[in-house]
């Protein structure tokens, strides 16, 4: 089934890289794309613990869903990841 979650902090191609690289690596998750320009993560998911696994792994990173809480350390999260991001070749 294909889903589909709004995201915050998503800025630019440098956290697209670390959301897509870091969601493809969950087992039964598949399809992983990033919208940056709507801070949308899409993905493709018939496990509802899987599902669960990857809102943890998006508010680790620094990219918590728009329903939950985004303090300063999301925020000073999803700039590491951002940095991170960017290094990635590929």
């Amino acid at each position: 089934m294909k889903l589909a979650l709004s995201v915050q902090n998503i800025k630019c191609g440098g956290c697209a890289k670390t959301i897509t690289t870091k969601l493809s690596e969950l087992e039964n998750i598949s399809e992983v794309m990033v919208d940056v320009n709507s801070g949308t993560v899409s993905f493709e998911s018939n496990n509802v613990t899987a599902t669960q696994r990857l809102r943890d792994t998006l508010k680790v990173l620094g990219y918590p869903t728009l329903d939950a809480k985004n303090g300063l350390g999301d925020k000073a999260k999803s700039f590491l990841s951002c940095a991170a991001g960017r290094m990635i070749k590929g």
